[in-house]
């Protein structure tokens, strides 16, 4: 059995914490006609493959969904340029405008030089926790990655509530008050966060199999020569 098959076989453990299938997320009264609106949030000291596998995830899977996807980098800081963990300049950032936005994505970056840009830099600073704390509306759903998580918990989204975020990061998310799980990623509805660095294929593949359904998330997987991995923790009913 393949683990697309194992996917499927599993699906009536869905929040138990079993890998997930498509029957653990409700099916919505009325489909969605608009395009899926995703914000990849970005920080000088953001790590490269962080910000760069959702990225390309949400936006080949235009090519398979059954309504657009609108994806673009934005920053709490304006549009502007940033310089990425390894040195990568990325320019055309957008302006921070979370009420256009269905899904923002935060990756991580720096946690372990408390020194450099990075999360820890973020965090210090202020501005981008304010200004996801401040982004919270009915309608979107926050997530993050690896270290980027903790900017959700310096912002006070993940405190009493199920997460995960890289396993270096764990003792203090926990500490924060986040639930933490033991899931590459775990979806508790309108926030969803996913473990360390390559999780981000992962989150995006969870995330487009979650809003654009599996056939999506199975042409994608294709397409990519990439099968998700991990187990997924959900608060979903079984449905």
């Amino acid at each position: 059995m393949n683990r697309r098959q194992l996917l499927r076989a599993t699906t009536a453990l869905g929040a138990t914490g079993a890998l997930a299938g498509t029957a653990a997320v409700p099916a919505s009264a009325a489909e969605p006609t608009g395009p899926l609106r995703v914000h990849v949030v970005m920080f000088d000291g953001v790590e490269e493959i962080d910000f760069a596998a959702p990225y390309e995830v949400f936006s080949a899977s235009g090519f398979f969904a059954p309504r657009p996807v609108e994806v673009r980098y934005v920053s709490a800081t304006g549009a502007r340029s940033v310089t990425a963990a390894y040195g990568t300049p990325v320019r055309g950032l957008h302006p921070w405008a979370p009420d256009e936005a269905d899904l923002l994505v935060v990756p991580g970056g720096g946690y372990a030089r408390r020194d450099s840009p990075g999360v820890w830099a973020e965090i210090g600073r202020g501005t981008l926790p304010r200004a996801l704390a401040s982004a919270v509306r009915p309608g979107l759903t926050l997530s993050a990655l690896c270290t980027g998580v903790m900017l959700l918990s310096a912002a006070g989204l993940t405190r009493g509530r199920p997460c995960t975020t890289h396993h270096k990061a764990k003792p203090d998310l926990q500490q924060q008050g986040g639930l933490v799980k033991s899931a590459r990623v775990v979806d508790d509805g309108d926030l969803v966060t996913a473990a360390g660095v390559t999780s981000g294929l992962e989150l995006a593949l969870w995330l487009t199999r979650r809003e654009l359904g599996p056939d999506t998330a199975n042409g994608l997987e294709d397409m990519l020569e990439y099968e998700a991995r991990g187990m997924v923790w959900t608060s979903a009913p079984v449905g």
